[in-house]
């Protein structure tokens, strides 16, 4: 395992690595979530966002794009919207990941109850990534079905 003062979550070579300590500052995970659990989460959901995204990333990469910071993008504080976007997808499934794991099979009664708020944040992330990982693609935030 890395310090975790600079450990990190590399993927290809087209995908920017993810600071754990960014993670868990943005998202304000305190010193329960260990150092192993955070790595495994964050693992988790950049395997999850690069498989979403595959299809766009290779569409780039054949346009010639080494990397998603080459990809053309609007850019925030000297930052393409591509990068903070895709941070912002990892972060969040992240987070909804080490919540859900929170919850132990020997919950009570009453700590059953008190997780209701907590399934209403992992949904919320869950969103926020899902959003991410579609402006990314530059497709809509809804989804219509047909009954």
């Amino acid at each position: 395992m890395q310090n975790p003062a600079d450990a990190t979550i590399q993927s290809s070579h087209f995908w920017p690595a993810i600071h754990l300590e960014k993670l868990r500052e943005v998202m304000r995970l305190d010193g329960n979530v260990t150092a192993p659990r955070l790595e495994h989460a964050a693992i988790n959901a950049v395997a999850a966002v690069n498989q979403e995204l595959r299809a766009w990333r290779q569409e780039r990469e054949a346009e010639g794009y080494d990397t998603l910071a080459d990809v053309p993008a609007e850019q925030i504080n000297d930052e393409s919207t591509y990068l903070q976007w895709y941070a912002r997808a990892v972060y969040c499934f992240s987070r909804a990941n080490l919540i859900e794991r929170m919850r132990d099979y020997d919950t009570t009664k009453a700590g059953a109850d008190s997780t209701d708020p907590l399934e209403q944040t992992v949904i919320a992330l869950r969103r926020d990534a899902r959003f991410a990982i579609r402006d990314i693609l530059g497709v809509t935030h809804s989804t219509v079905a047909l009954l």
